[in-house]
């Protein structure tokens, strides 16, 4: 067959074009799902507290996804400057996942314990004031923005349908545990849960 002839057949051609995507799926895509190494929670990986929750919350408010990723590749570049490759197992119960594709900043896969509490808190208010040359925004605001805490029961509850291992304690104390916490408190804490299970860097 020519492909002169697909080529000017737009449902020939699409059809043809659906059975290579299937074989392509089939072969690449569904074994996958068989594969604990994909589906299953890394060694010692415990569910986010209330805190790093709504600390998650607020980086996909404000957008942080959009210039950071949280993907590393395993090349040598990547795994030197920030840390072993990221693996399937660390993001099973990330709903949505964050792993991003633009980087404007830099990786935070592996960014948890890498710098203080305080060190975040500074860069987050005004980062120019740690890294002179960088181009992330302000958020200022962070620090007077107090959470509710009226929904988080409820976002852990959600978790929990999607397979996230949360306890009916936890869920009940997820409230009072946010009580008093202000935007920039939660996302510290996010940020700091970010990566800490595997430290090697290859």
């Amino acid at each position: 067959m020519k492909h002169e002839v697909l080529e000017k057949n737009i449902g020939l051609l699409a059809f043809f074009m659906v059975i290579a995507v299937s074989i392509g799926g089939l072969t690449q895509i569904v074994p996958l799902f068989f594969q604990d190494v994909t589906n299953q929670p890394i060694e010692g990986m415990k569910p986010r507290t209330a805190l790093e929750v709504e600390g998650r919350d607020v980086y996909i408010a404000n957008g942080c996804v959009g210039c950071h990723s949280q993907m590393i590749r395993p090349f040598r570049a990547e795994t030197e400057r920030y840390g072993h490759y990221s693996v399937a197992g660390e993001s099973v119960w990330d709903h949505p996942f964050l792993w991003g594709s633009k980087r404007t900043g830099p990786d935070l896969a592996r960014v948890g314990g890498r710098y203080s509490d305080d060190w975040h808190r500074a860069h987050l208010y005004n980062p120019r004031d740690v890294v002179p040359e960088s181009k992330m925004p302000a958020y200022p605001f962070l620090v007077e923005k107090v959470l509710d805490g009226k929904d988080t029961a409820k976002k852990l509850e959600v978790l929990r349908t999607l397979g996230t291992p949360y306890t009916d304690a936890d869920i009940a104390g997820a409230a009072a545990a946010v009580k008093g916490k202000t935007e920039m408190d939660a996302l510290v804490a996010y940020l700091q849960g970010l990566g800490t299970l595997i430290k090697s860097k290859r």
